[in-house]
Parts: C-alpha cells; structure tokens; sequence
C-alpha cells in the first residue's frame, strides 16, 4: 500500500511538473507560496509591480497621499494592498479586474483588457504589462492550516483560479473534487473563520478538478453541497469525455487528454478574455417555501464547449468575413442560452483591428452594423436580456 501511495504522488507530481513547464513555455510566470500573503489572498510584489508600471501617474497620486518614510517604507504599496482589499471583500473578485480602484484621487485598473482595436498603442502597451503567475503547491489559509493547493493562477497579484491535481487511476477525478469537497472549506472547519482565496466573489473566481483524463469545475465552494460542472470537450464517450493522446498521457512527451485546460483555457490571451467577456455574476430572485424571496447569486464560468464554440465562431469571422451561414448543435440543457448571449455580445462588440480596404472598412469600424436575435421562447428572450 505504501508503494502504491508512493507511486501515485509521483506521477500526480510528473503531472503537475509537466502541466508547469507548459505553462511557462507560454509565458507564465512561477510563483513562490512564501510570497503570498494569506490574509490578504493576494501576491502582492505583482499587485504593486503592475500598477507602478502600467499607471505611474496614479502611483505618484498614490504617493502623494501616502507617502514612504523611515517609519513606514511600504505606505503607498500598503495604501493600494488595504484599498484593494477592501474592495474585493465589499464587492469581489470580478467586479475589481473590471472596474477601478479609487483612493485619494488616484484611480488603479487591476487587469487591462485587449483593446478591441489597435487605434490606441497605450492601450495596447498596458495590455502587455499584465502579469500572470501560477504558484504551485501554494499554502493559502491565514487560519493556521497547512493544506496545499497543487496550483493557483493569478492576473497581476489577484486569484483567479485553483486547481487540485489527481494522477492515480480512470476515476481519480472524484477524488480531487472529494478534496475540494473535504478539504477547501470556505471557511476554517475548526476556527470558523473565512479562508479568502476559497470564499465565493472574493476569493479566485473557479476552482477545476484535474485528472490526465477529466476536467470539472466550480465556481462555489460549499462542503460536502459543492456542485460541479463537467469541463471536457465532448470528444468520446458518446460526447463525453476526452480523446486519450495515442501514447496514453505519457509523461515523456507532455500530451494529455486534459492539456487543453492549461494549453487553451490557461492561454493568456484566451484566460484574459474570459475575464472580460465571459464570466459574469447571475442574481435571480427565488421564492421559498414560506413566500418569502431570496436572492441567489451563482458565478457563471463558460464551459468548454460554449468557450470553444463562440470562440471559433468569432475566428471564423476574422477569416470568412460577414454574411456567411452557420448551423450550432446544442444539447439541451447544455447552457446555449449563455452561448447565444456571449456570441451576440461579441459580434456587436467586433471591430476591424487592422482594417480591411477591400471592404471599404477602416481599423476601428465595428463589423457588424447590429445583431439580431431571433427565438421563438420566451424563457430564453428572458434569459438573454
């Protein structure tokens, strides 16, 4: 039994040491759990690193009002770490990647998305400032608890995503979510109290559950009532599943059936995309029982087929132009309404990056004058507005 335990930690480690190389292969950056800070659930040289270096304006505004001395050599970088904060507890995790920072008339954008054109080159420049870091084996509860997790994603210092590795047997994906399920408690089982990186808006935005075979993922984590979402891409099984690489996830050559998480999902312009356009925070009032209304909030992730369909849709554009036809097959129940929803918001959105002469279109022109949605139900008219 000890053998097999040995022998199951280190292909789990072979796995992780490979997902890692890939993903610095592509220009992520590896991080060190020592320099993150658990109370605060932020990396925080990258936090301060980012601003001072996309927006020194707002730095030096920053530092006017909070000025470095002998008694307090970090107070600008701590002014920017307690305001961040504070905006991620009050309002989350989304909402500060999106909107801005305010303190003492200095303004902070923590995440600067692509531009939907090249007319602005300083726009362009801040876009490639971003800083994006996994940390593997990362110690993350300020509560005393020593659990790991086998890696956690950040954009410019901020949580955006974790994942628990398993490499034992066909069905290991069970146990990673029985770990998150047992073991990333939003809060502390013994002291009660928050654990912020796991807490739901404030801390990282999806949690995913890997295997060399299978991917889930979460965007709540609640004990033993987690609920997870299956993340393959449909390819066997019936579509389910994943296609299993001919040389069975071997270790050697780096290809597994899972790679698309890290290689597509985890790509850096595709992650930051998502950031900006794809999730979003769903509030439906729901009557209970007793007639009274609560509200519920649920974090909604693309899954990865509605990411790759609006994803190929939106290329086939670049490529084919406007006015062409297309057929999508959507299983019921399989989330075509968020489809439908980020396609359109994507299309009209849509400008020429580089221009098209022959069209009579110049860079910045939107591509497509409307876009129209026609539906025959009115729960999915409903669901789209």
């Amino acid at each position: 039994m000890a053998n097999a335990t040995q022998e199951n930690q280190t292909r789990e480690r072979l796995f992780q040491d490979d997902i890692l190389d890939q993903m610095l292969a592509a220009g992520w950056l590896l991080g060190e759990s020592n320099r993150y800070n658990k109370a605060l659930a932020l990396y925080p040289d990258d936090v301060v690193d980012f601003v001072k270096d996309s927006q020194p304006q707002q730095w030096d505004q920053l530092t006017k009002h909070y000025p470095n001395t002998d008694r307090s050599p970090n107070a600008t970088a701590d002014a920017l770490l307690k305001s961040l904060e504070r905006n991620l507890k009050n309002k989350g995790t989304l909402w500060v990647l999106r909107n801005q920072v305010k303190d003492r008339g200095a303004k902070f954008n923590l995440c600067c998305f692509k531009p939907d054109h090249n007319l602005n080159p300083d726009a362009t420049a801040r876009y490639q400032k971003n800083i994006l870091r996994v940390v593997p084996e990362l110690v993350y509860s300020p509560n005393g608890y020593d659990g790991r997790l086998d890696l956690t994603l950040f954009v410019n210092g901020i949580p955006v995503a974790t994942c628990e590795l398993k490499s034992e047997f066909k069905q290991s994906l069970n146990n990673a979510k029985i770990q998150y399920m047992k073991d990333r408690q939003p809060k502390d089982p013994i002291t009660k109290k928050p654990e912020p990186l796991l807490t739901f808006k404030r801390g990282a935005l999806v949690h995913f559950a890997a295997s060399q075979y299978n991917v889930a993922m979460t965007t709540r984590l609640a004990g033993k009532k987690t609920f997870f979402l299956p993340f393959d891409q449909g390819t066997s099984d019936g579509g389910e599943g994943n296609d299993v690489p001919a040389d069975d996830f071997s270790s050697a050559e780096g290809s597994y059936a899972t790679g698309y998480l890290w290689n597509e999902i985890f790509q850096k312009d595709n992650l930051l995309l998502i950031l900006s356009r794809y999730i979003h925070l769903e509030v439906k009032d729901e009557e209970q029982l007793d007639g009274s209304i609560k509200v519920k909030e649920t974090l909604i992730f693309p899954r990865y087929h509605q990411w790759a369909v609006v994803s190929k849709l939106i290329n086939t554009v670049d490529i084919e132009g406007t006015g062409q036809k297309y057929l999508i097959q959507h299983s019921a129940g399989s989330g075509k309404s968020n489809s439908i929803a980020w396609l359109s918001h994507q299309l009209a959105s849509k400008h020429y990056y580089t221009g098209h002469p022959e069209l009579s279109k110049q860079t910045g022109d939107k591509v497509f004058d409307s876009v129209i949605v026609i539906t025959d139900r009115t729960v999915l008219d409903s669901q789209l507005q």
